[in-house]
């Protein structure tokens, strides 16, 4: 099994680095692998809502987002970090995963997710529900930890110190190995759930 993971920090070796490593550690002794994209100081445009995607099967701008994409579609579950601004993850990662999401044709469902974020002092709850909003809307399940998936920090390095922060990434990595492995068996005992042809409901009249 493999988990993808998002740093979408400019920093590559700050707190949202600190709290993807040690769930990387926990992946690696379940004998997960594991794999790092870093989108912080990428120069990510945001979706321009040209549909090209749609045609093509991939975006139109080809940068990190197509790049990524085959990692994406192969991997059982995915982790995106993010540091906060102003109560809210790093733009560039949120267009990244725009495009990342909408771009790519192929199935997400049950694929699982986890969303981290990184903060000074605040904001984290409302990153976190941004991020997790990505996962949710593409039928991927969302792991859960003991706590919101938070940690402290503001000079890199510093979430070291947040004791109860890397206990919660460690608790998030055994319980998405768990609902990863899980999973697994129940598509191979009973298949993925039935899919209904998508209604689009405009409420304009």
């Amino acid at each position: 099994m493999k988990v993808l993971m998002i740093n979408g920090s400019p920093r590559p070796n700050g707190n949202t680095a600190l709290a993807l490593a040690e769930m990387a550690k926990v992946f690696q002794s379940e004998g997960i692998e594991t794999e790092c994209v870093q989108i912080g100081r990428e120069a990510i445009r945001s979706c321009i809502a040209c549909g090209g995607c749609g045609k093509n099967g991939r975006c139109v701008f080809d940068d990190a987002v197509n790049e990524t994409a085959p990692k994406f579609k192969a991997c059982d579950g995915l982790v995106v970090g993010s540091p906060v601004y102003y109560a809210a993850a790093n733009p560039t990662l949120t267009a990244f995963l725009t495009r990342l999401f909408y771009s790519t044709p192929f199935d997400k469902t049950m694929k699982a997710g986890a969303a981290v974020v990184a903060a000074r002092r605040g904001g984290l709850s409302a990153a976190f529900d941004e991020l997790n909003k990505f996962f949710t809307i593409s039928g991927m399940p969302v792991a859960p930890s003991q706590y919101w998936n938070s940690v402290h920090g503001r000079e890199p390095g510093q979430a070291a110190e947040d004791l109860e922060g890397m206990q919660t990434m460690r608790t998030l990595a055994r319980n998405m190995t768990f609902l990863m492995r899980s999973i697994a068996l129940g598509r191979e005992k009973y298949g993925l759930p039935e899919r209904e042809p998508v209604q689009r409901t405009s409420f304009i009249r």
